[in-house]
């Protein structure tokens, strides 16, 4: 039975005839308020394949097996699909989400709540700083694509210019370089490779009774593709060779990206599925080789004593959320693109599925030919396994071991063509986040010259990656790898499941899903947000500032300036989040309370991306915050 503020609340909206002209609620609000017309997918299945792109990237095949690998193998499973499901499918669904009712980029969808808008430029730029060094990997492996082409492939000999006396075409030939060494004299034969993450020096270098030699391989990535000084203080000259394709890589960037979305959603046809057709290729091959049966069993072994380390959990949840790529915008930027009724919680559910398990597969594709090269060249697999990270084994040892296969050549293409396609995928979704915020935080002067900002964007990046082709740009390259997402990463998700779950409210936020999508949002999804999801993360933000170190090597340390431009783009993504929010406090006005109280709640360019939706959504909105405010009036301020 109705109480009498509720009769008399009734009775006041009646009096204020709102029924009959609902279009004055929003006659004071700007233009830029209501849904503005936005490009969509112009196939779900585009925008599927753009995820993929973008969630499966070169960390699945170079960084998920090594950790498999090491983390108790098959048991290994066990911590990453716990972690994926309870904690990565719930914030990965929350940005896709967030992005698809309201069709706007990170930078601006924080009109949720514009005390946090520093979040959005937070993901603007972790994006930005990326594209601009992720594009120097896709350089190098185009570098290695054409040279697959050759009638010599580089890589296999040693009467190259670059090569030195000391090369070895292959670790299998270290005994005939010098007879006086039986073959299998392990107790003289140290293997000295670099053990730090990133292994972006990682060294084919072996030393036996103080006579050290290279593998051509490792030859040809030292002292032709980076033809590396001394250290980072000692940057030497540009490489006109890596500058010509790194600008081959943002031409090629440019032109998938030429028309924005439109273009993606014809490009990921292409550089989504071949690189699965590749991958399924190599390992039907790999499974013919000798050896490689006794790589898979090493990579699954299960050791499920491991499962109750807690390092073992921490490594599963920062490989889940690097790989899903949360935080970065570019769930949301894509999701963006999306019809209103899409129903997203399928879409990813799958993403997520299909990532965890191309990571696991692409284990199976690494090892199986490692296994193959450890019976070629007489070594263990413990031994041969500490290659299986990293650039050393894209640019090392697989190239290595496809020269021992028939018909190398091809495998060579097929392989260099497959890592392309997967960087480029990666590259659009971080390039386009960039792109589109631009084009919202400019809407009269850049929504309409998306050409002219795609080619200005890839001209400036182009200029500011120059530094990464010289002599000392490989110690560049691996000072921003190392702190550009550290920590940024790790926080704005936490920051994100604060945000949406609690300062806007689960419940608020599952009501707006659920009039995109026609259901609830699970109860257990919800729960995520609010309390499981948030507090991974926050575990795994202490946890990388705990552990923190800089990325020096056995054969190279990195002075201490070069670790202060580190830290700066370690905070640098973060400081938008105070100075954003200090600048809204100051241009606000009333009380410090109220002003923060307001900022906290969605301003009035919030709503649902469905200009269908958008006055009906607006009225709910405008009756609830009047309600609230005419039994104030009657009760006061209880």
């Amino acid at each position: 039975m109705p109480s009498e503020v509720d009769v008399q609340t009734n009775e006041l909206f009646v009096a204020m005839d709102i029924e009959d002209n609902p279009s004055s609620l929003l006659e004071s609000e700007s233009d830029n308020s209501s849904p503005q017309d936005r490009a969509v997918w112009s196939r779900k299945i585009e925008y599927l394949l753009s995820l993929f792109g973008f969630s499966v990237g070169l960390s699945n095949i170079w960084r998920f097996p090594y950790l498999c690998m090491r983390n108790g193998g098959g048991a290994f499973l066990v911590p990453f699909f716990v972690i994926l499901f309870f904690c990565g499918v719930p914030l990965y669904f929350l940005e896709v989400s967030l992005g698809q009712f309201s069709g706007k980029s990170p930078v601006v969808v924080w009109a949720i709540s514009p005390l946090f808008t520093g979040l959005g430029w937070l993901m603007m730029i972790i994006s930005l700083v990326v594209s601009w060094y992720y594009n120097t990997v896709i350089a190098w492996v185009i570098y290695y694509f054409v040279h697959s082409f050759f009638p010599n492939i580089p890589w296999a000999t040693c009467n190259n210019w670059w090569n030195t006396e000391k090369c070895i075409v292959s670790l299998k030939d270290r005994s005939s370089w010098n007879n006086s060494l039986p073959l299998m004299n392990q107790s003289l034969l140290a293997t000295v490779i670099s053990q730090n993450e990133s292994l972006y020096s990682s060294n084919f270098s072996y030393v036996s009774q103080n006579l050290t030699y290279n593998t051509a391989a490792y030859e040809f990535w030292e002292y032709n593709v980076l033809r590396r000084s001394d250290g980072i203080e000692h940057p030497g000259s540009v490489q006109w060779h890596l500058l010509l394709v790194l600008f081959a890589s943002w031409v090629l960037t440019f032109v998938c990206l030429l028309k924005g979305v439109h273009s993606v959603g014809k490009v990921v046809y292409v550089t989504v599925t071949f690189p699965y057709i590749l991958l399924t290729i190599i390992f039907i091959r790999g499974l013919t080789l000798d050896g490689a049966i006794d790589g898979i069993i090493f990579y699954v072994k299960p050791d499920f004593s491991k499962v109750l380390n807690f390092q073992v959990w921490v490594e599963a949840g920062m490989q889940v959320f690097y790989s899903l790529g949360p935080a970065w915008g570019g769930l949301i930027t894509m999701s963006s693109f999306n019809k209103f009724n899409n129903k997203c919680m399928k879409d990813a559910l799958c993403v997520t599925l299909v990532d965890g398990l191309t990571s696991f597969c692409a284990g199976f594709v690494v090892f199986s030919i490692l296994g193959f090269m450890a019976h070629d060249v007489h070594v263990t697999m413990e031994e041969i396994s500490k290659l299986a990270t990293g650039p050393g084994l894209v640019f090392i040892a697989y190239p290595e071991a496809l020269t021992k296969l028939p018909m190398p050549h091809l495998w060579g293409v097929l392989f260099f063509l497959m890592l392309i396609t997967v960087g480029v995928d990666t590259q659009f979704v971080m390039f386009e986040t960039v792109a589109s915020g631009l084009a919202d935080i400019f809407p009269k002067k850049l929504k309409s010259r998306k050409v002219q900002t795609a080619a200005i964007l890839c001209v400036v990046l182009f200029l500011l990656g120059i530094p990464f082709t010289t002599n000392g740009g490989i110690f560049i390259f691996q000072l921003v790898d190392w702190y550009a997402s550290t920590f940024c990463i790790m926080f704005g998700s936490f920051l994100e499941c604060i945000v949406i779950a609690w300062v806007f409210g689960a419940e608020r936020f599952s009501r707006d899903v659920e009039l995109m999508i026609g259901r609830h949002v699970p109860l257990p999804m919800r729960i995520s947000w609010c309390i499981v999801t948030p507090l991974f993360m926050l575990v795994l933000f202490l946890i990388s500032v705990i552990m923190y170190a800089p990325p020096n090597s056995s054969s190279y340390t990195y002075p201490d300036f070069a670790i202060g431009i580190g830290q700066v783009f370690a905070i640098l993504p973060l400081i938008p989040i105070p100075v954003m929010m200090i600048w809204q406090l100051l241009r606000s006005k009333g009380p410090f309370i109220k002003r923060i109280k307001t900022l906290a709640s969605p301003d009035s360019s919030w709503g649902p991306n469905s200009k269908r939706h958008w006055q009906t959504y607006k009225m709910y909105e405008y009756k609830g915050g009047l309600m609230n405010r005419i039994k104030v009036n009657l009760l006061g301020d209880n």
